[in-house]
C-alpha cells in the first residue's frame, strides 16, 4: 500500500468486511432551502441510534449540489462531528467523491483531513472516456484514500464499465469495497466475476446497490469457477439511498441474513420479503417515473416521521413525481411491519436537540 494512503482503521475495517448497513445521508434543507443544521444532525443521531454501522454522505442522495452551494465540506464536516460526539462504537465515515480527476482529489483531501475513513468514488463526470483513463483516476484517488467502487445505473447519470474494469479496479490495492447498483443482474455478476478473478475477494467487500433486489442481493451466495476451483462469495451488506429511511427495519433485516449460515436453507417469509422491499423502494425512489423523485420521495417519508420539515431540494425543480405520494401512502398501507415510525416517534426529540452543534457556513 502506498505509505501516503491513509489506511482504514482496523476496527472499521472489520465492520465494513463483515457487512454493514450504510444508509446514504440526505440534505436537511429549511423552507428557503438553506441548510438546516438541528436536523442535518438529527438525522445522523437517528442512523446512529438505529443501529447503522456507518453513513455515505456527499453521495447522490445528499444531492450533488452542495458542491456548487458551497455545503460540501460543512456538511461533511457536521456529519462527522455529530457521529463521534453521538457515539463510542466503530461507525463508518464514507464521503462521496465525484468529478474530474482535480475535484475529486480536492474532495478525497478534505474527507481525509476530516477524518473519514473511505470515499465512495463516482465517476459520472468520466463518462465517455476510455477506461483506462478512467483506471488512472481511481488510482490517483485510491493513493489518497480507501476507495469504495461505485457502479452507477444510467438512469441517475452512470454508465456501464466492462468486466475488463472491473477485474483492474479489484486489483488496486487501496479499494476495500464496491458498491454495485447497475440494477442489472448481467453487470452485477460482471462485478462478481471481477473481483474473483482478480484474486481480491479476501480485501474487496461487495456491497448492494440495486434498490430493485436488495434481499435477494444479500441472500444469494455467488459460485464462481477459477482456475477449476469453485469459489463461493457473497453480498455482505448495503450501501443504499432506500436505506436512509426505515433504517431500523433494514438492520433488523440484515442481520436476519448475517445469523442465517451460508449453507442454510432460506426461510420462505425472508425470500418474500424480496418483493416487499422492492415495492416499497419502486414507491419511495419513484421507479415508475426513472426515478426523476427518489430524492423527494426518501425526504418525504423522514417529513412525515418529522425528522425533516419539507422535501426542499436545491433544485427547485427535484420534486416529488406526479402519483408518488399515492404510491407511498400505499405502501404504507400495505406494507405497515416495514416502517420504524414509533421507534422515531420514541426518540425524536432527543435527536433534534440543538444542543453541541459544530458551527458550519451556510451559503
Amino acid at each position: 500500500m502506498n505509505p501516503q494512503n491513509s489506511p482504514v482503521p482496523s476496527a472499521i475495517a472489520e465492520v465494513i468486511r463483515a457487512g454493514a448497513v450504510l444508509p446514504a445521508h440526505p440534505l436537511a434543507l429549511d423552507a428557503s432551502r438553506r441548510l438546516d443544521p438541528v436536523r442535518q444532525s438529527a438525522l445522523t443521531r437517528y442512523y446512529i441510534d438505529a443501529g447503522a454501522d456507518g453513513i455515505a454522505i456527499g453521495v447522490h442522495t445528499t444531492q450533488f449540489g452542495i458542491r456548487q452551494h458551497g455545503l460540501y465540506e460543512p456538511v461533511l464536516k457536521l456529519a462527522a462531528e455529530t457521529a463521534r460526539s453521538w457515539t463510542d462504537r466503530p461507525f463508518a465515515l464514507i464521503a462521496g467523491v465525484t468529478g474530474q480527476t482535480a475535484q475529486a482529489t480536492i474532495e478525497a483531501e478534505t474527507a481525509k483531513y476530516l477524518g473519514y475513513h473511505a470515499v465512495l468514488l463516482n465517476v459520472a463526470a468520466l463518462k465517455g472516456r476510455p477506461e483506462q483513463e478512467i483506471l488512472k483516476h481511481c488510482r490517483e484517488i485510491a493513493a489518497i484514500m480507501p476507495v469504495i467502487g461505485f457502479s452507477l445505473l444510467p438512469e441517475v447519470g452512470g454508465f456501464h464499465l466492462s468486466y475488463d474494469f472491473w477485474r483492474e479496479f479489484a486489483a488496486i490495492d487501496n479499494v476495500i469495497a464496491i458498491k454495485m447498483a447497475p440494477f442489472n443482474r448481467y453487470r452485477t455478476l460482471d462485478i462478481v466475476r471481477a473481483v474473483v478473478d482478480a484474486r481480491a475477494e479476501d480485501r474487496v467487500t461487495l456491497y448492494t446497490g440495486n434498490d430493485d433486489h436488495i434481499v435477494l442481493d444479500l441472500l444469494a451466495p455467488y459460485r464462481i469457477r477459477r482456475d477449476g476451483e469453485e469459489v463461493n462469495l457473497r453480498v455482505r451488506g448495503g450501501l443504499l439511498g432506500h436505506w436512509s429511511v426505515w433504517t431500523r427495519e433494514a438492520v433488523s433485516l440484515l442481520r436476519q441474513i448475517h445469523e442465517l449460515p451460508d449453507d442454510a436453507a432460506v426461510p420462505a417469509e425472508l425470500l418474500a420479503l424480496d418483493s416487499v422491499v422492492t415495492d416499497c423502494n419502486g414507491a419511495i425512489y419513484d421507479a415508475l417515473n426513472d426515478f426523476r423523485g427518489c430524492i423527494p420521495g426518501c425526504m418525504e417519508v423522514l417529513r412525515r416521521q418529522g425528522l425533516l420539515d419539507g422535501t426542499w431540494c436545491l433544485d427547485p425543480d427535484e420534486v416529488l413525481s406526479p402519483g408518488q405520494l399515492d404510491e407511498i401512502d400505499r405502501v404504507y398501507r400495505q406494507h405497515p411491519t416495514m416502517h420504524d415510525d414509533e421507534f422515531v416517534k420514541e426518540n425524536l426529540q432527543r435527536w433534534l436537540n440543538p444542543a453541541s452543534l459544530v458551527s458550519v457556513s451556510n451559503n
